[in-house]
């Protein structure tokens, strides 16, 4: 271990000794819930490895989307490439990317119970009172989405008295945002909540050519109601409706890797969702509760970039060594999903069998239309899958503290494919995953636990008629956890920390590739070829450490670290920058990093309440260094960003000043390498870096009423 990461152990580890010599300790009052599983628990009495991020957390941060909260949660990573994170990475295993190839997420995205998976960039979190991040397969509950794990985002409850709030923010780069949320009761049986907000900004990028500062804009709306309907003492419906609306800019590298560019046709990041569900929950009988949830979401999303990352005259101002070209690559896609699950489950005392019994069904539709300056006529593809499954759980006491828990999924999956180049597919599989967990209760209520689960995700095909016929399809991919953890509370509730540690082996590793095609002769333009294959397997091992602990009336301090190794097992990639084209022979990456798995990841931090009014918060977070892609060699740089807050809280309303990334570190989101796009150096091969967030001060002003 490198003195960097010994380091940050050590100040965990300093962190938490002082947390448990305080002298003068207060309980924490409030139980966190998850809501993701089949039953509501408290976070201290589920069986897994999991995070709660709360509403408090995403506030003070001043935080409007998923991506700026994630990085408090051990081993959870994300992917850049667009105005805001898409994609999603749980203990390294995630996409990164979409273009034109349908993709497999292995990371679920659940908003209010509406499936958003792989369309991340309206994960915004207006009103957003808890982000849950669940580790490892969850296979019996959400099945093929999920083999990595699950991000469940649950915005706020109907209340039956009035409230509201309203905010407003002004932060550097132009950056304005203004929300509001009211709650209250219609009658005794009926209430309801709504939202809305926005946030505009110019973003982070200049625009030499142009003259421009606000060209990768962000220009975000967000809308949520929710009613709530409780005819009688046994039965609670819930309504739930969303519209998000993301028309950002994207213009995110340059030929100079600064935040610099010299785009002629800055591109774009556009997202436009509307969403529904109806939750029932019906004590149905003395043995058994009915839950149902019907939901429907359609999203239009348009994704384009220059990709010269240059203007067309480039050559004519500057000296180059081979002609400069002229590209804009455009993604329209139109994303259906409605999905229905019905369950039965049981209303067992703890000390009592329980039983969990569903079966779930998801239709989604996906057409896309790719708009490319070298394709002579526009690319086109109709993708839909029907997924329909039985799943059931059982929770069976085997002693006084003891309790096994035996969860099974089957699901079915059927897929249609066809687009403008006469590709035509219609796979058709069969999956099954579960978990088996053994949960020991001990005398002081500590909670031990030991689970082996199983995941799973679907198959596929890649569109390219450029590829040979043994690299069109590619297999399911299955991943067995092994997971054991610790979770407990000591002085007097004042300290909880939960510890868990696991094993992943991975079989048909499924993993993005791409070829670069010269258009013309051996020197670019270029065109991109990605392609999904699969590896022979590949395994990751690590830890999760999370705790809280209140050390007197006016200091709380909190902390988390993720250590990961991952490494692919027996996989020779014929697309790595390794891989020899003249002899055919491919680039052995067994023992290799997979991409986005970084080897630690930390964030510790205090709240302060300096006086009646007064608070302080700060927070450091950091990541080791990772791979961008199994492709190529490139690599983010290990950073530390440091976070903070001070604020003034009255009655009925609050004042704070907040920074992120407050030392303005440069910190490396995407990557590209073995690539050239420069004619000014001839097209030379070498890597090129999307930059994520710099330092960003703002100030917010809320009211409550």
């Amino acid at each position: 271990m490198n003195p960097t990461r010994f380091s940050l152990s050590a100040l965990t580890a300093a962190l938490l000794t002082v947390s448990t010599q305080a002298q003068d300790v207060a309980q924490i009052d409030e139980e966190i819930l998850v809501t993701a599983d089949f039953r509501q628990s408290g976070l201290l009495d589920l069986a897994a490895s999991a995070s709660v991020i709360d509403a408090e957390t995403i506030r003070q941060r001043g935080a409007d989307h998923l991506s700026q909260v994630l990085n408090t949660a051990p081993n959870v990573n994300f992917s850049a490439g667009t105005s805001r994170a898409r994609f999603f990475q749980i203990r390294g295993i995630g996409e990164r990317s979409q273009f034109v190839e349908p993709v497999n997420p292995s990371v679920g995205l659940i908003i209010d119970g509406i499936d958003m998976t792989g369309i991340g960039a309206g994960a915004t979190t207006l009103d957003i009172q808890q982000v849950e991040v669940l580790r490892g397969p969850q296979g019996t509950l959400y099945g093929a989405n999920a083999m990595a794990g699950l991000i469940n985002m649950v915005s706020g409850t109907p209340t039956e008295s009035f409230e509201g709030t309203a905010s407003l923010g002004v932060a550097e780069y132009n950056t304005h945002t203004a929300s509001g949320v009211i709650s209250g009761p219609v009658s005794d049986t009926l209430s309801y909540r709504l939202a809305a907000g926005t946030t505009l900004s110019d973003g982070y990028q200049e625009n030499a050519y142009l003259g421009t500062d606000d060209n990768a804009d962000i220009d975000e709306q967000t809308l949520r109601g929710k009613l709530r309907w409780q005819p009688r003492a046994d039965l609670t419906v819930d309504l739930t409706a969303f519209y998000v609306d993301v028309d950002n800019g994207y213009d995110g590298f340059s030929l100079d890797n600064t935040r610099t560019t010299l785009s002629d046709q800055p591109g774009h990041d556009r997202q436009e969702s509307t969403a529904g569900s109806v939750r029932l929950q019906w004590q149905a009988t003395e043995a058994f509760d009915v839950e149902a949830l019907v939901s429907h979401a359609q999203s239009d999303l348009e994704y384009g970039y220059d990709e010269d990352w240059a203007y067309e005259d480039i050559c004519v101002d500057f000296e180059c060594v081979f002609d400069g070209y002229n590209s804009f690559d455009n993604y329209l896609r139109d994303n259906d999903n409605t999905s229905v699950d019905l369950r039965l489950v049981s209303r067992n005392a703890e000390d009592e069998l329980g039983w969990v019994v569903g079966t779930y069904y998801r239709d989604q539709s996906e057409d896309l239309r790719r708009e490319y300056t070298y394709l002579e006529e526009d690319f086109r593809s109709a993708f839909s899958t029907e997924n329909t499954a039985l799943y059931g759980q059982l929770d069976i006491p085997l002693a006084e503290r003891l309790t096994l828990k035996a969860g099974l999924r089957h699901e079915t999956r059927d897929a249609d494919y066809a687009d403008s180049d006469g590709a035509v597919f219609s796979p058709s599989e069969d999956m099954w995953g579960g978990k088996l967990a053994l949960e020991y209760r001990d005398a002081e209520d500590n909670l031990w636990y030991a689970l082996a689960s199983r995941g799973f995700k679907a198959g596929g095909f890649n569109s390219s008629q450029t590829l040979a016929a043994n690299e069109r399809e590619f297999d399911t991919e299955t991943l067995w956890n092994y997971e054991a953890g610790w979770k407990g509370e000591a002085l007097d509730g004042a300290l909880q920390t939960r510890v868990a540690v696991f094993y992943q082996d991975r079989d048909d590793v499924q993993t993005k590739q791409s070829r670069v095609v010269p258009d013309e002769g051996d020197n670019c333009p270029c065109s991109f070829i990605d392609y999904t294959t699969n590896a022979a397997a590949g395994s990751a091992r690590g830890l999760e450490f999370e705790a809280n602990a209140r050390l007197n009336p006016m200091t709380e301090v909190f902390a988390s670290v993720g250590l990961l190794d991952s490494e692919f097992d027996d996989f020779q990639s014929f697309a790595h920058v390794g891989a020899n084209e003249e002899t055919g022979e491919p680039e052995d990456l067994s023992g290799h990093d997979l991409p986005h798995a970084p080897s630690y990841q930390f964030a510790v931090g205090a709240l302060f309440n300096l006086t009646e009014h007064w608070y302080a918060r700060v927070e450091l977070e950091g990541k080791d260094d990772f791979y961008f892609s199994s492709r190529h060699e490139a690599q983010s740089d290990a950073y530390e960003l440091l976070n903070g807050r001070i604020g003034y809280r009255a009655d009925s309303w609050e004042v704070a000043l907040w920074g992120r990334n407050l030392t303005d570190e440069d910190v490396k989101t995407r990557g590209f390498g073995a690539f050239g796009n420069d004619p000014r150096d001839g097209y030379e091969t070498k890597p090129y870096y999307q930059f994520g967030e710099p330092r960003v001060v703002g100030v917010d002003l809320t009211l409550r009423f």
